[in-house]
This record gives C-alpha cells, sequence and structure tokens, in this order.
C-alpha cells in the first residue's frame, strides 16, 4: 500500500512539474521576456484588424505557447549551461564556444575558414559599388571614407575551438577589397591593422562587438582619416561591469552574467534633434562641439561609436538603413560621408542599390564596350526614396552571352541617348536610379570577345 502511494505521489509530482510551464502562462507580464536578438509570438486575436475571425488563430497559438510558456528562459539557459560545461557544445547554431569563457557569433566562421570566398567579379563590384558612391559625394562638396568592422576572430583567434583549415585558400575576402579599393583610388581605413596595432585587447567576450575602447580607437582613426583630429582613445576610461553580451544573452536568456567594459568618463557634447529609444534607432540625428556635418552609415558596431563622432562633429546624421540613402548626403550638405560595415556583411555591398541618380557616361559608347539590347529585361519601379527618379534592375548581366570581364563596368543604354553605369549585384545583375521618363533600352560592357580586346 505504501509503494502504491509512493508511485502516485511520484507520478502526481512529474505530472504537476509538468504543468507548470503551462499554468504559469496565467500569470501576467510573461509574453515577450526574450533572450538575445530573438522575437518571440504575441498573442494572436481571435478576429484580424477587419473585424474577420483569424484563419491562423490555432497556429499563431501554438506559437504563442511555444515562445511564452512559463520559466521557459530559465530552462533555456539551465540547459545551455548544463551542455557548455558537462559536453563543450552550444545549444545555438549561432554562437561557437571559444576557450577561457570566448563567444564567437556562427556568422562570422565562412570569413574565417575562408569557406565560398567572393569571386573576382564580386570584389571588383564591391569595390566599384563604393567607387560610385564616393564619385556621387565627391559631386555634392563631400569627403568619403569606407571602413570594414574586423570580425572577432579574425583580430582574436587564438580562443577560437580547433578547426581544419583547407590547405590552400583565398587571402579573406576583406583584405581582397582594400586591395581593389586602393586600385580604384577610394578611401578605405583599415581598421584590421589599426586594432592589431594595439597590445590591449578591444572587443568584449561574451560579444561579437568591440568595447567602448575599441570604438573610441576607430573614432580617432575615422577623424584622421577625414582629415581631423581627436584624442578619445587616450581617455580617460572607468571599467564598469555594465554589459551584457550579445553571444552571452542568446545562450543565456536569464542569466546575468555582466562584462566589464571601459566606459568613457570624459565629457561629450551631444544634443539629439529628435529623442531616441536607443542606440539601434534606424536615424539617429545630432549636433555636437565639432565643426562639420558627417553623414554615416552604419551597423551595430556603430553603437558605442556614434557618440565620439556625434561629439567630433557640429551635425551628424547617423544611418542604419540598407540600401545606403546617398541622397541625405545631398539632402544635409554633408561635408563628409562615411560608411562602415562589418567583414561578415560585406557582400550587402553587392545586394542593395545605393539610393542616388546613376552616374552619367555620356553619350558615347565606351571603347571596347559591347552594347546588348535585345532580350534583356528591366524591372522598373517608381521611388519612393529619390522623387523624380524611377528604380531599374536588371537581370542577371548577359546570363544566356558573354559574361561581362571580372572588372568591367556595366552600362545602361537609355533612351534619352545617354550612357548610365549601373551598380552592380550579385548574380550578374545590375541596378540605378534613373530620372522619370528615361527609358532603359540594353546593357553594355566589357566582354572576353569584344571587339579590340
Amino acid at each position: 500500500m505504501k509503494k502504491k502511494l509512493a508511485y502516485a505521489a511520484f507520478t502526481a509530482l512529474i505530472l504537476l512539474l509538468c504543468l507548470i510551464p503551462s499554468l504559469g502562462m496565467l500569470l501576467p507580464a510573461q509574453e515577450g521576456a526574450a533572450g538575445g536578438n530573438q522575437a518571440l509570438s504575441r498573442a494572436p486575436s481571435l478576429r484580424d484588424p477587419e473585424g474577420n475571425w483569424n484563419p491562423g488563430y490555432l497556429s499563431q497559438i501554438q506559437d504563442y505557447a511555444g515562445d511564452n510558456f512559463y520559466l521557459r528562459q530559465e530552462m533555456i539557459t539551465a540547459w545551455s549551461a548544463l551542455n557548455a560545461k558537462g559536453l563543450r557544445s552550444s545549444i545555438t547554431e549561432d554562437v561557437v564556444l571559444g576557450t577561457d569563457g570566448w563567444l564567437y557569433f556562427a556568422d562570422t566562421l565562412p570569413d574565417y575558414v575562408g569557406l565560398q570566398p567572393m569571386t573576382d567579379r564580386e570584389i571588383f563590384s564591391a569595390a566599384r559599388n563604393l567607387r560610385l558612391m564616393a564619385e556621387y559625394c565627391e559631386s555634392q562638396g563631400a569627403r568619403f571614407l569606407f571602413t570594414l568592422a574586423p570580425n572577432k576572430n579574425s583580430l582574436y583567434p587564438e580562443h577560437m575551438p580547433n578547426l581544419t583549415l583547407p590547405s590552400a585558400r583565398k587571402p579573406r575576402d576583406a583584405k581582397r577589397l582594400a586591395e581593389e579599393l586602393e586600385r580604384q583610388g577610394v578611401d578605405y581605413l583599415d581598421c584590421f591593422a589599426l586594432f592589431r596595432g594595439q597590445e590591449e585587447t578591444l572587443y568584449f567576450k561574451t560579444d561579437s562587438h568591440w568595447n567602448g575602447k575599441g570604438a573610441a580607437l576607430a573614432a580617432d582613426a575615422v577623424n584622421k582619416a577625414l582629415g581631423r583630429s581627436s584624442g578619445y582613445f587616450d581617455g580617460p576610461f572607468t571599467r564598469e561591469e555594465v554589459h551584457k553580451g550579445d553571444l552571452y544573452d542568446m545562450l543565456y536568456p536569464a542569466g546575468e552574467g555582466l562584462e566589464a567594459d571601459p566606459v568613457y568618463s570624459g565629457e561629450l557634447t551631444i544634443e539629439y534633434d529628435v529623442p531616441i529609444r536607443s542606440a539601434e534607432n534606424l536615424t539617429i540625428m545630432t549636433h555636437g562641439g565639432g565643426e562639420g556635418s558627417l553623414v554615416m552609415f552604419r551597423d551595430s558596431f556603430g553603437n558605442n561609436l556614434y557618440p565620439y563622432l556625434a561629439d567630433s562633429f557640429g551635425a551628424a546624421l547617423f544611418s542604419r538603413s540598407m540600401p545606403y540613402r546617398l541622397d541625405l548626403a545631398a539632402q544635409r550638405e554633408a561635408d563628409y560621408v562615411a560608411a562602415e560595415l562589418v567583414e561578415r556583411n560585406l557582400r550587402y555591398l553587392i545586394q542593395n542599390v545605393p539610393v542616388m541618380p546613376a552616374p552619367d557616361r555620356g553619350t558615347e559608347k565606351p571603347e571596347g564596350f559591347t552594347v546588348y539590347g535585345s532580350g534583356v529585361n528591366f524591372d522598373v519601379e517608381p521611388s519612393e526614396d529619390l522623387p523624380g527618379y524611377v528604380l531599374v534592375t536588371g537581370p542577371p548581366a548577359l546570363a544566356d552571352r558573354e559574361l561581362p570581364e571580372a572588372d568591367s563596368p556595366v552600362l545602361v543604354s537609355a533612351s534619352d541617348g545617354t550612357y548610365y553605369e549601373a551598380f552592380l549585384l550579385e548574380g550578374g545583375g545590375a541596378g540605378l536610379y534613373l530620372p522619370e521618363g528615361v527609358q532603359p533600352l540594353g546593357l553594355a560592357c566589357r566582354s572576353p570577345k569584344a571587339p579590340g580586346l
């Protein structure tokens, strides 16, 4: 009898434990407690905004329950800690466990091991697109600068797990791009050499980004590359246990571990034109204590970089828009335009058409170029970002004919008798902004069989 009671009590206890996650959802404020960059499902409504029955309610409520059951984050954290300490494995494919408590972002592995490097044509295309951006900024009276924020394992590989690297591989895409940018005359700030020249570690152990002092080093280098001066890296800094790493948060969403960050304790003069919610804002506009105006395109590495630069300039606009809104440089009459992009996202440069008028290359076809008109179809749509222009995108360039030479620009012949240079896109595509009423007619490029080559 005692054994039966014991078994029944044990069974009841197990059932109660299994019911806790579901019953706990009846408590308030359980929704939306995500870890890392995760976005949890919201509670669905039985009716849609028009008052009709929501046909996807059952599947949505299933997603909601799966994302928001009671103690979800605590259970994930416990399971992750057990795997990390006991098995030396990460429960999320987004995070790589390094040695000595270091964490790395898995999206950087292709760059690290040299998998799927960009082709020579893609490297040329990325550099050419930046050359067109620089050309436009210069035509508006602004100086242009491009820089790559290094992946953490590009600077600090000693804490990476042992991985089998290819015996023969090309130089890193970032290095190849830097060489092509130099060939095309684009101002480039080499943050790889900059950070490798420092003895102290300037990235977080549990985050994918540089720390506060690393951002100060980058800010001083940006200013120097633009012909200005600043001394933020010289401090003063105060080390404070205030930073929760993004990679740590992915692994341990309920964890409370904080990492020391060198926080700049000097005075920064910044006034926000419009209040911001956080450094993640798509657009941040400021006035600072310096001179001149800046438009800067940035990603998450700019979160702790922008305050230094905001202080350096009289007026600044920091944008996370993609594609790059080069038209903002003209609107704001910027003196300087800078673009910062993390190394792992280098391909973004050939995936988007920057918002700016296409460069006019005149009415004469360049020597050595062949024009392809028949069978070349373009998509044309009005532009919401650039009034008076249409966005023209083409198919993979000459997909059924000769491909362009690796270092050939692509021009679009237009109905006004002008040749316009296009931005070069992944897969051989092309894109550009043409004035309204101007129709694209064909593509022109240098090909291996073009006359005179």
